[in-house]
């Protein structure tokens, strides 16, 4: 994917394959081939009951007949970025300097484009090990504004959707994540702040909080990832580009009437008044 010893610079070969600039330089560590086999069950498994934690996904996993403990089951499931859907006591505390902020959303009605956008990653299995998809997507209309794959979970490649987004959209309301340390970090709320967009988290491990891109991460999987078993990063970016293309301008989806998520984004924004 990235060859180190190429005489093109490795921020123009990221490019070229469509991966963040910023993890290129970080080295992941390997993965053996039957934690990727175990990886790629654990997110159909997760995909179909969010609920399941490390025990419940330990035992099913055991009835298929893999060989596996609960620690590293939720061992993969860190490296996944996934959890069990449900709220739990808050045991552990924000990394120092990381803030945690309200949710903004309940009781909010959502009714335009660009009022509220959320943003999450997800674990994408390929043939042979593993990206992450980071994308922006607008509530009401269900629209993906941005995305970016990337081989680590930092937070640059999440930076550089958010920028994209604002650069071809404009800026919302209101910026709704997860959590997660990617973006409770200064860089990422920093920049939303630098736009003046509010900043809403979900509770932790409540999946309603952030639903709808929790859809989108199982149509994309269902309808396209599990269906390729692409064999790389850059075949990865041509198929999700593909099908978010598809997803955005030709897929009806039944909460908006049967209509596309651009019919509702671009039919909704605010009409030009001629001078």
């Amino acid at each position: 994917m990235i060859d180190r010893n190429h005489p093109l610079p490795i921020n123009r070969q990221a490019k070229a394959v469509g991966v963040s600039r910023g993890s290129v330089y970080y080295l992941p560590r390997p993965v053996s081939d039957y934690d990727q086999e175990l990886m790629r069950r654990i997110d159909h498994l997760h995909l179909d009951l969010p609920f399941a934690g490390s025990r419940m996904l330990r035992d099913l996993l055991k009835q298929e007949g893999y060989r596996v403990g609960r620690k590293h089951v939720a061992t993969l499931m860190k490296r996944m970025g996934i959890e069990a859907l449900y709220r739990k006591p808050r045991t552990t505390k924000p990394r120092a300097g990381h803030k945690i902020y309200p949710y903004l959303l309940r009781n909010l009605s959502i009714d335009r484009p660009n009022q509220v956008w959320a943003m999450d990653i997800t674990y994408i299995p390929m043939a042979r090990g593993f990206v992450y998809l980071a994308a922006v997507l607008d509530w009401h209309t269900r629209r993906v504004l941005s995305w970016k794959v990337s081989i680590t979970m930092d937070v640059h490649f999440c930076l550089e959707a958010v920028e994209e987004a604002i650069e071809r959209y404009g800026t919302p309301e209101i910026m709704n994540t997860d959590q997660g340390s990617q973006f409770t970090s200064q860089a990422f709320t920093g920049l939303l702040k630098e736009h003046d967009i509010k900043i809403s988290m979900d509770g932790k491990g409540s999946w309603r909080d952030n639903v709808f891109i929790e859809r989108l991460w199982r149509s994309v999987k269902y309808e396209d990832i599990y269906l390729r078993a692409y064999d790389s990063a850059s075949a990865v970016r041509t198929g999700l580009n593909r099908y978010f293309n598809f997803y955005n301008s030709r897929r009806p989806h039944s909460s908006l009437d049967g209509q596309t998520p651009d019919q509702v984004y671009f039919n909704s924004l605010p009409q030009t008044k001629a001078a």
